[in-house]
């Protein structure tokens, strides 16, 4: 697994629907950008109903279901955008997201770049949707696709932070990824009306006092801060992006409440609706 910023391995959830594709033409760019390896990843999830026919049954049923993700990959890896990528497919009949985490720690795993069916925003990906369960369980950074992405290239980062110490390690984690990438990397606090809410002299002295850990020799010039107001995490992140132009969305996440307690609650306006930007977490 990645330590130090590259991208030897690229994991690729795929359901054959078009957003799968979107996350496999952003994952075939960096591959192709960083010498990768992408691995498509198909659960069957075979139902239970199916394991437990008799012998007979249950192998032709299996198999069944083996060749149409056979056929559906072939046409896949012929694809021109993975000309030249050394491409590998695995196949298991996985039924929970967890087991998942086996295919990361087996294949050396660096990145996970899946599709999301989520129209409501970002909260709407990770609030109860197999995304979320993704994010919850993975311990690598995990890339999410709203839409499809033209020459994924990011520039600009807009990384929601609330500079507690024990994000520290993830924070440095995050900071190195798009640092080796030559991102501008905007830190965003989000100040919430609720048991959450701090005055902005507490929220900056607490950010001085991560900082000073996180960099003790000085921030960086291509990071800087930025302190806000608004009524759910959500609404303020797409705020700053808008207003930052930012390419990606950067989120540090528990990885045993995924990302619901940052999401639930949040209003869907229009900003939120439609923002196609891409997501990244880290997991504490």
């Amino acid at each position: 697994m990645e330590t130090n910023g590259t991208i030897k391995n690229i994991l690729v959830p795929v359901d054959f629907s078009p957003h799968s594709e979107y996350a496999l033409e952003v994952a075939a760019n960096m591959a192709r950008e960083n010498n990768s390896d992408i691995f498509l990843f198909h659960m069957l999830g075979l139902a239970q109903s199916v394991l437990l026919q008799d012998y007979s049954q249950k192998e032709a049923e299996a198999e069944y279901y083996m060749k149409m993700a056979r056929d559906k990959f072939k046409h896949i890896l012929e694809s021109p955008r993975l000309k030249g990528i050394e491409v590998k497919v695995i196949l298991q009949n996985y039924k929970r997201f967890e087991e998942l985490n086996n295919v990361v720690r087996e294949n050396a795993i660096d990145l996970v770049v899946m599709g999301s069916h989520g129209t409501s925003g970002v909260g709407e990906i990770f609030v109860g949707s197999n995304t979320e369960k993704v994010v919850r369980t993975i311990t690598v950074p995990v890339l999410v696709i709203k839409e499809r992405v033209r020459d994924f290239n990011p520039r600009t980062v807009v990384m929601a932070i609330d500079y507690r110490k024990e994000q520290l390690d993830v924070y440095a984690r995050a900071i190195k990824w798009f640092s080796a990438r030559g991102c501008r990397i905007c830190l965003l606090h989000v100040n919430l009306p609720n048991m959450s809410y701090s005055s902005t002299a507490r929220s900056r002295q607490r950010a001085d006092d991560f900082l000073s850990l996180a960099h003790p020799g000085g921030i960086p010039e291509h990071i800087d801060q930025v302190f806000i107001s608004d009524y759910s995490l959500e609404q303020g992140l797409y705020y700053q992006a808008q207003r930052e132009k930012a390419d990606i969305i950067a989120v540090l996440t528990h990885g045993r409440k995924g990302l619901a307690h940052f999401f639930m609650g949040s209003i869907g306006e229009d900003l939120v609706n439609h923002a196609p930007i891409p997501v990244m977490t880290f997991r504490m």
